[in-house]
């Protein structure tokens, strides 16, 4: 079986900094990515729109149970509801922008393509 990008949580608005959605999915290697798109000048005038992946640092996912758990508190590790992922003072780490990309369905194959090349 080939190895995915797992949606766990979506929402149309968030505490990230963007009026779009933002997509959060549980990768093979344990980590959290996610998914948002926002403006970008282009040009002075113009404007256009990047696909932002970043990695979330409050929590890991365990692939094979599908299970959240935070990491912020090492003592008491325990499983969070996948709507707990999205939190004021949001703490993640940007790992790449695309301004190629046309749409989520996009962004979310370049993900998958990711989880393809963390497992081989």
């Amino acid at each position: 079986m080939k190895a995915l990008a797992k949606l766990i949580h979506q929402t149309p608005a968030s505490y990230l900094p963007t009026a779009f959605p933002a997509h959060y999915y549980g990768m093979p290697n344990g980590k959290i990515y996610l998914v948002f798109s926002r403006f970008y000048e282009a040009a002075i005038g113009n404007s256009g729109i990047e696909f932002v992946f970043a990695e979330h640092i409050d929590y890991s996912y365990n692939y094979q149970t599908e299970e959240i758990i935070a990491l912020y508190n090492a003592q008491e590790q325990r499983k969070v509801f996948a709507e707990q992922v999205d939190h004021p003072n949001l703490r993640f780490t940007i790992f790449t922008t695309k301004r190629n990309l046309q749409s989520y369905g996009q962004a979310e194959a370049f993900l998958n393509n990711e989880a393809i090349r963390m497992c081989s």
